[in-house]
């Protein structure tokens, strides 16, 4: 029996321990419910009333895991996490929830879910309501990728039955919260079905937590309908609503809102200072990368091309494989894909290609279905035009058309028409079609289409170097071709458009008036000649240590190719030989060549192919004229 002196006390610590537990999981006010519980957690420890601890510390962790984003609080949590599981028996329900809150914390930065799944397990096996839901939330939150949809579901469910056993509001709230994002998060058509029932439980008592994410998802879907004001507006009032709150999301889930509806306006450029501030903030979560791809994404649309880079490579690391499956994960691979097609990154577009694959039937939704930017098809087909793979990119971009309008979203849509008629070329009836659909839904909308989708009047082909091949680009459409001679001198023109090249300039890759009494080989020719046997050498000798007998080959020839060139260039006494009618072989020779490359080019992309013969002239005298 408590004598006189820790009565009060512990009356005192009891009450503050309700107070907190009625803020938290009655009415869902997370900001109140951890001010309550840390008073009530450094009265318990001055008591050393280790389950007054345990208590405390378990609602300071809140209803969602990662509520403590900054280092300090994560730190304080951690500590008073095990410093009251050290105070508790422990075989009680305490020490096993404690256990689950630990768990799920670690397992959810680190981007896993075995411990918290096995914690699961525990308590199922010890018949603890209380301690399962909670773990099952927990689990939940651990398991938001796209790749573990079924075990989300069928927690979910179990966690509205639960809840009707624990007596507890706040679990019955949560089991039917994951079920409704579940279904937005899997396209499902009935996905707002959960909605209606969530808010009747509201309309009762409101609970600001589960409020604020269904104002959120009601932010998605203005946007979804193409209400790009109402979306705006009332993304402004949910994020005042998540301060209240006192959620940690309240900013990210803002700034992706908003991304959303600058993304479909054409105008996400503009984005770029807040999204250089944001993405820094210590309220984002651990695994959250969608503001990154994000900041690649306006960085590239505004022309900074180093920052999209820089942007590019921190998601990528050292393999993009490795990027957490969060629940933004696909946002994030839908923002690489966009600013590797606009960095004409090939290389970063076809890893993403091949993560994104297996999920070509979700859609990509952020967080707890917050923002959504259409279908996965739509991301593939995007990778797909970077890659040159124009008839593939084309068969996703009508599936993904399907899918948007499935999903009653409009400005995605409109999106992947107008992308499907880039990839059809401007010469298909169907393009036409389609471009025309877009273009007059974009309008009722208030969209602006990227450029792409607009009537096209520089047909300049452009190209750049990437290792072993050349890029040729036009018209947001592009192709990777490997090189050889005739890429080298293709290149060349397209570098110079208007300007006339001699066949000897292009042979020799000098560029100078020739005549018939000049060497064939100048010092500058030479000296470029020789630095380019020199990566020849070294590229051989690499393709031959790694046994790539195909690609050594190819560099073989090329080298001797080049040897040859030196060699004939080369008198008595290595001088160099002058150059006596040989305009004739050089002009046979160069032309041979660009027309080998151009069919190669045509064969992988007929539309590049045809705008290149139409400019491209050879001769004596050759150069690119952009139709």
């Amino acid at each position: 029996m408590l004598d006189s002196e820790t009565r009060p006390a512990a009356t005192a610590l009891g009450e503050l321990l309700r107070n907190g537990e009625r803020a938290l999981e009655a009415d869902g006010d997370l900001r109140a419910g951890r001010e309550w519980f840390d008073r009530a957690y450094r009265a318990a420890e001055a008591e050393c009333d280790g389950a007054g601890m345990a208590r405390a510390a378990l609602g300071m962790g809140g209803l969602w895991v990662h509520e403590h984003r900054s280092a300090p609080a994560a730190a304080l949590l951690q500590a008073r996490l095990r410093s009251a599981r050290t105070a508790v028996d422990p075989g009680s329900s305490l020490a096993l929830r404690l256990k689950a809150r630990l768990a799920g914390e670690a397992d959810y930065v680190a981007g896993e879910s075995n411990e918290i799944l096995a914690v699961l397990e525990e308590a199922k096996r010890a018949g603890d309501p209380v301690a399962w839901a909670e773990a099952a939330s927990l689990a939940h939150h651990c398991l938001l990728g796209p790749d573990h949809g079924g075990q989300r579901r069928a927690l979910a469910q179990e966690l509205i039955t639960e809840g009707f056993r624990t007596g507890r509001r706040s679990d019955l709230l949560m089991g039917m919260l994951w079920r409704t994002v579940d279904l937005f998060l899997d396209g499902d058509p009935h996905a707002q079905h959960g909605l209606a029932d969530l808010r009747g439980l509201l309309a009762e008592r409101d609970h600001l937590a589960v409020g604020f994410v269904l104002d959120a998802i009601d932010v998605m879907l203005s946007i979804r309908a193409g209400r790009f004001d109402e979306a705006e507006s009332r993304a402004a009032a949910c994020a005042l609503r998540g301060e209240q709150a006192g959620d940690a999301d309240a900013i990210g889930w803002y700034t992706a809102q908003l991304g959303a509806v600058r993304w479909y306006q054409g105008r996400v450029a503009e984005l770029l200072p807040v999204l250089r501030e944001t993405v820094h903030s210590p309220t984002l979560s651990a695994v959250d990368n969608a503001l990154i791809a994000g900041l690649a994404v306006a960085a590239a649309a505004a022309g900074d091309e180093r920052e999209a880079a820089g942007a590019l490579a921190r998601l990528r690391g050292r393999d993009l494989a490795l990027l957490p499956r969060s629940s933004s994960w696909l946002v994030s691979m839908y923002g690489i894909v966009e600013s590797a097609y606009l960095l004409s990154d090939v290389e970063s577009a076809l890893a993403a290609y091949a993560l994104l694959t297996p999920f070509a039937r979700l859609p990509m939704t952020a967080s707890l279905a917050v923002a959504c930017f259409g279908s996965v098809q739509h991301a593939l087909g995007v990778a797909m035009l970077t890659a040159g793979e124009t008839e593939r990119a084309a068969e996703h971009f009508q599936a993904a058309v399907r899918d948007n309008l499935a999903l009653a979203h409009w400005p995605a849509a409109a999106l992947s028409r107008a992308r499907l008629a880039q990839a059809l070329g401007p010469g298909s009836a169907e393009a036409g079609r389609e471009l025309a659909a877009a273009t007059r839904e974009a309008e009722q909308l208030g969209m602006v289409l990227p450029d792409f989708a607009a009537p096209v009047a520089d047909r300049r082909v452009t190209c750049r170097r990437q290792g072993s091949h050349w890029l040729f680009a036009l018209d947001g459409r592009s192709v990777l071709a490997e090189h050889s001679v005739g890429m080298g001198y293709l290149a060349t023109l397209l570098d110079n458009p208007g300007h006339e090249l001699t066949a000897v300039e292009l042979a020799h890759g000098v560029v100078a008036e020739a005549t018939s009494a000049q060497p064939v080989l100048d010092q500058a020719a030479t000296a470029h000649y020789r630095r380019w046997l020199a990566n020849l050498e070294a590229e051989l000798d690499e393709h031959e240590a790694n046994h790539d007998a195909d690609r050594a080959e190819k560099v073989r020839t090329e080298r001797d190719w080049l040897l040859g060139e030196l060699s004939a260039a080369a008198g008595l006494a290595g001088r160099v030989r002058e150059f006596a009618g040989a305009e004739e072989k050089a002009r046979i020779a160069v032309g041979k060549a660009i027309r080998r490359a151009l069919t190669r080019i045509a064969a992988a992309d007929a539309v590049i192919g045809d705008v290149l013969r139409d400019g491209v002239r050879t001769g004596t005298r050759c150069s690119y004229h952009p139709t």
